[in-house]
């Protein structure tokens, strides 16, 4: 990767992060969350498993819907900002390293998200996380994982924010291709019900100017997957 950066690891760097996550205006987040909405649709009285909830910007929503969610992350200051949120109330959170088996029973939810999830996981482990992802859905559930398009990992970027002195940080991010993506799923033996990705366009630019650096490029690969 190209730049001045300071990586750190992964639960350190989101522990770090967590203080303004929600105020960065991140446009890959943007980008992001229409295409999980679309994916899961109505989401009313589904059992539903947020991995990697982050601070919880679709376990708040989702719950908002109807879903009665779950929602697990591996950083305590992350959970920590999710927690303090109205319309928390209902969901249940879990402190839990997601690259570990999950803590719930087989075919425990309808509805599993792992958004941004992906660039965190080591090739050699995207299996086994693509494993447990299957094994908490039901026979009839619906699997969206979202990942940073490894298109924006050739031009030197990854998951970072900046901290309080102004220096790029990188939580540890790990490259990977589509394929690597793709077969992790196929390795765990799930269906691939749909694959789309998205580029940076002229719309998202005209709300998040810093997105022109990206303007044409890929940036956003989703999953949709159900276990066989």
């Amino acid at each position: 990767m190209s730049g001045e950066h300071r990586v750190l690891p992964t639960r350190e760097g989101y522990d770090l992060w967590a203080a303004t996550y929600d105020t960065m205006g991140n446009w890959m987040l943007a980008l992001e969350q229409p295409e999980v909405d679309r994916a899961f649709g109505e989401v009313r009285d589904r059992e539903l498993l947020d991995v990697g909830a982050g601070t919880g910007r679709h376990a708040i929503r989702l719950a908002a819907a109807g879903a009665r969610v779950t929602a697990v992350d591996f950083s305590d200051e992350m959970l920590a900002k999710a927690r303090a949120k109205p319309g928390t109330e209902g969901i249940r959170f879990v402190t839990h390293d997601v690259l570990r088996p999950l803590p719930f029973a087989d075919r425990s939810f309808d509805r599993v998200l792992s958004a941004m999830v992906l660039e965190h996981v080591p090739v050699r482990e995207l299996a086994s996380f693509f494993r447990e992802l299957a094994r908490v859905a039901r026979a009839d559930g619906l699997i969206v994982v979202t990942a940073m398009h490894p298109s924006m990992f050739l031009r030197g970027r990854s998951a970072s924010f900046r901290d309080e002195s102004g220096n790029d940080v990188r939580p540890r991010s790990y490259q990977a291709t589509l394929s690597d993506y793709v077969m992790g799923a196929v390795d765990a033996r799930l269906e691939i019900r749909a694959l789309l990705e998205r580029a940076v366009d002229e719309t998202l630019v005209a709300r998040f100017p810093r997105a022109a650096q990206s303007l044409g490029w890929p940036a956003l690969f989703v999953m949709e997957l159900r276990p066989r």
